[in-house]
């Protein structure tokens, strides 16, 4: 039953919120009716999530919204339930979480398959080719770098397994053109790293088998990514206008201009590059006006600053309905640092070494590469802000560092 809810209440998560928030009821209710004296055991890897909550409810007492910080509180509130569900419950051994693995990586490729067949469908009755790639093809229900990032996990379950049998090796390459569809270009430089690092150090393979797979992974990869979405995606963000000129209109503002430009307008453009620039850059702005070097401004609070320095730098266009400066950080690190000060900064940070740590001591690779690919993750996307990225890395964390034994695959071939 354990197993049954953790897939579950991990499979729902590119569903609608409520379906998740319904599982993960039913996960921390089971928890509370099942739980026996002998199965508690506080983890200490659990902690700085738990500590990470309390300075989130400690934050109502300085937040400069109060309002907007208590309703955040509701989509944080995994921080809590799910850890202490893991004190309470029987301590997972690593065939158990290898189930769990198994079931969510068969599911989230299952997703991924209707997905395409979605695409197709819409592609066949008129529509462009557009369908096949990033948010139009992950749906607006699920933001495309999210649904990325949960497809990689399920992408290294079927890397890690020692025996594939043909359907593994096909289930492994859907899931690889599928993550180069969503075009993330974080998930796609980090799966890729990783998967090189895996034949290396981790596939037990012959020099020239290694070799031979390294290579067959970045010609796959180079032809892919040669295709128009894909490489236009990337080589945006390395197209700038010489000496200040505009391209049908449109100025490509550098990174150095994002981090210096006082006064934008409407044609300025910023990739994801240069825009990430500029959250940088008015946090510096913020932490000189306001004394939030300890603090923040309070959970979720920052957006109104971020609002009031996009105003003052003329920020407040977009693209695609999308404004400049009613977006968050896009970087969990700077998210965290302005909301919560520099102590949620520090939690943030011990997190990601825990569970670094433990999965390296453990030589686990799907633990190594969750942990790889959050740290790049939280580069740039505030991943913890929203609540299909708390849920997922939460669940995943707990999974990964409360395990008896190393959380290795099963080693039956699929």
């Amino acid at each position: 039953m354990l197993v049954f809810f953790i897939s579950v209440a991990l499979l729902t998560i590119p569903l609608s919120y409520s379906y998740n928030s319904i599982t993960l009821i039913l996960f921390v209710l089971y928890t509370f009716l099942s739980y026996s004296k002998e199965n508690i055991k506080v983890h200490k890897s659990l902690l700085p999530l738990l500590l990470l909550f309390v300075l989130m409810v400690l934050s109502l007492a300085w937040s400069v919204d109060t309002d907007i910080t208590l309703k955040s509180l509701s989509r944080e509130a995994p921080l809590l339930f799910i850890p202490l569900a893991f004190f309470l419950n029987k301590q997972m051994t690593y065939k158990t979480v290898g189930k769990v693995l198994k079931n969510y990586s068969l599911g989230i490729t299952l997703f991924a398959f209707i997905l395409i067949c979605r695409a197709l469908f819409r592609y066949i009755n008129g529509a462009g080719t557009e369908v096949f790639f990033y948010h139009e093809l992950a749906t607006n229900d699920i933001n495309a770098i999210y649904l990325s990032v949960m497809v990689s996990i399920a992408l290294m379950y079927f890397l890690s397994k020692k025996r594939k049998t043909f359907w593994g090796y096909a289930t492994l390459l859907f899931l690889f053109v599928f993550t180069l569809l969503l075009s993330s270009k974080v998930v796609i430089g980090t799966s890729v790293l990783l998967i090189v690092l895996y034949y290396i150090f981790y596939s037990g393979l012959t020099v020239r088998g290694r070799v031979t797979a390294i290579l067959i992974l970045c010609l796959l990869a180079g032809a892919i990514g040669y295709n128009g979405k894909i490489k236009e995606r990337i080589v945006s963000e390395f197209t700038y206008n010489e000496a200040g000129e505009k391209l049908n209109g449109v100025h490509m503002v550098t990174v150095k201009e994002a981090w210096t430009k006082n006064n934008f307008n409407a044609s300025d453009y910023l990739n994801g590059t240069a825009f990430r620039a500029y959250q940088i850059r008015i946090f510096t702005e913020m932490l000189q006006e306001d004394p939030i070097l300890f603090t923040g401004y309070g959970l979720n609070a920052s957006r109104h600053k971020v609002e009031e320095q996009g105003i003052e730098h003329n920020l407040v266009h977009g693209k695609d309905d999308i404004v400049y400066n009613k977006l968050n950080f896009h970087n969990q690190y700077v998210q965290v640092f302005a909301d919560l000060g520099l102590l949620g900064l520090l939690l943030v940070v011990v997190m990601l070494i825990i569970n670094l740590k433990n999965g390296f001591s453990k030589k686990d690779f799907v633990h190594i590469a969750f942990g790889f690919v959050m740290i790049s993750l939280f580069l740039t996307e505030s991943f913890l802000w929203r609540q299909r990225g708390i849920v997922f890395f939460t669940m995943f964390y707990c999974l990964f560092n409360t395990t008896i034994l190393p959380c290795t695959t099963d080693k039956k071939a699929i």
